[in-house]
């Protein structure tokens, strides 16, 4: 019939045919498949963009926290800024094109504290020291990985942890989003309680109902709209704070005081030796921790629990902690505020271009992103710790030598602020319990290793 002629035709020039067209893609979006993983029978553009975008908004907050962080050494926070956008945005575009998979990179949260209270202050070492160590770990990561000890690193990791650290980084992330808003505070006898009624925590619970709101209601993009929201919100309430002469658009600060500031001698000290080992181990972790428990539960894991093209992606990570180096700045990771994008339906490398984009965006843009408050993203990072605490459900719970390292993992994560220390802790305490009740089989030659290491490392900070 010609109906049915005419409508194949217009299949034909379109350029994203249905999942029950005959027809192959076209020649453009083969690339895309190609390049980012990008199917259109399979994935929608705009979610990816949207997820783009939520992951973005997520973890902006890291382009003016790490400029703040590592300014205290001495370094000029102008390029600092400039450094830290740059090797986000680059970062997350490796991720998109190597490992075509939908995480973002950006200086990690914890080991920026370590590069400048540790290092710098506590160590007294140079900040071109710390730059250059951290250029020494880059190197190490993209050894360790072409020859795939990281990826048997991963491997190692038990079935029961992959499930554990899922949830444990649920948590983890959801305490970030509480303790950032002052809806927990610190208290001198309790360690933590319950925070005042202020506007900034007022605004973040305003997030965390809206944010649930929203996505009961299945609205696409509901955890990028509760953020934009909540900054509108937040004018009249003064946590939005517009200053005067307010203008959105400013050049990018010059790179030239931290460009290849490195200063190599030091590192030559037995001690600086051992500060590399610990950057290695606590990048290592919190990457393989990220991409484990954010892709939890998606296509982008299979069965085992292995998460797909996971040696391209831990390339994309050591070639990010280099690059970053180079431009000033710490170690650059993958970050856990990844999972909003996911949560949002991201699924490929489409998603991690579009935030890499955004990151040098940013660079132009600088002023106006700096206006969303962390107390806006707190809905976002409290609703995807909810959604990935459902991985906790495969844990044993019946044999204790499953449910304990588990539960060290989650519980260690939170308590001690850092994603590694509770994946080592859990890695411990896994082989011990296994290998003392009589079950050493079930633990690899690997993990053996990997155990030993890491009870090595507390011993030498004893």
């Amino acid at each position: 019939p010609r109906s049915a002629l005419e409508c194949v035709r217009r299949t034909a020039r379109s350029p994203f045919p249905t999942q029950h067209s005959p027809l192959t893609l076209t020649s453009h979006m083969q690339t895309l498949y190609r390049l980012l993983g990008f199917d259109p029978t399979k994935h929608n553009l705009r979610t990816e963009l949207m997820a783009g975008l939520t992951t973005f908004l997520t973890m902006s907050y890291i382009l003016a926290v790490n400029p703040d962080i590592l300014a205290s050494t001495g370094m000029d926070k102008g390029a600092v800024f400039t450094a830290t956008a740059l090797a986000s945005a680059l970062g997350t575009v490796l991720i998109a094109f190597l490992a075509k998979l939908p995480f973002a990179q950006a200086p990690g949260m914890g080991i920026n504290a370590f590069f400048a209270f540790t290092l710098v202050a506590g160590m007294g070492y140079s900040w071109q020291t710390a730059l250059a160590a951290v250029f020494v770990e880059g190197i190490i990561f993209i050894l360790l990985t072409a020859f795939n000890v990281r990826e048997q690193i991963v491997h190692c990791i038990p079935k029961t942890l992959r499930f554990a650290i899922s949830a444990g980084i649920g948590f983890f992330i959801a305490f970030i989003g509480l303790k950032n808003s002052g809806i927990i505070v610190k208290n001198p006898a309790t360690l933590v309680a319950l925070g005042p009624f202020t506007p900034v925590s007022t605004l973040a619970a305003v997030g965390i109902v809206l944010s649930a709101v929203l996505m009961k209601l299945r609205v696409r993009g509901a955890l990028f709209y509760s953020i934009a929201a909540c900054t509108l919100i937040g004018i009249p309430l003064g946590v939005t704070v517009i200053p005067s002469g307010f203008a959105p658009l400013s050049m990018p600060k010059s790179l030239a005081p931290t460009f290849l500031q490195f200063d190599f001698k030091s590192l030559l000290n037995p001690d600086m030796a051992l500060t590399i080992f610990a950057l290695v181990f606590m990048d290592i972790f919190n990457t393989i921790g990220t991409l484990i428990g954010a892709a939890a539960n998606t296509e982008m894991m299979d069965a085992e629990g292995n998460v797909k093209n996971m040696k391209e992606a831990l390339m994309a990570d050591a070639i990010g902690t280099s690059v970053g180096a180079v431009l000033g700045t710490s170690t650059v990771t993958t970050f856990v505020e990844s999972s909003a994008g996911i949560a949002e339906g991201g699924r490929t490398g489409m998603t991690a271009l579009s935030t890499g984009v955004l990151f040098f965006v940013a660079l132009f843009f600088a002023p106006l992103f700096l206006l969303i408050p962390s107390a806006a993203t707190t809905g976002a990072l409290v609703l995807v710790g909810v959604l990935m605490l459902s991985s906790i459900k495969d844990v044993d719970f019946d044999d204790i030598s499953e449910a304990l390292p588990a539960f060290v993992t989650v519980i260690m994560m939170i308590l001690t602020y850092n994603i590694a220390e509770g994946m080592s802790l859990g890695l411990i305490s896994y082989t011990l319990v296994k290998t003392l009740s009589g079950r050493w089989r079930h633990v690899s030659l690997t993990l053996y290793i990997v155990s030993a290491l890491l009870v090595l490392r507390y011993v030498l900070q004893l």
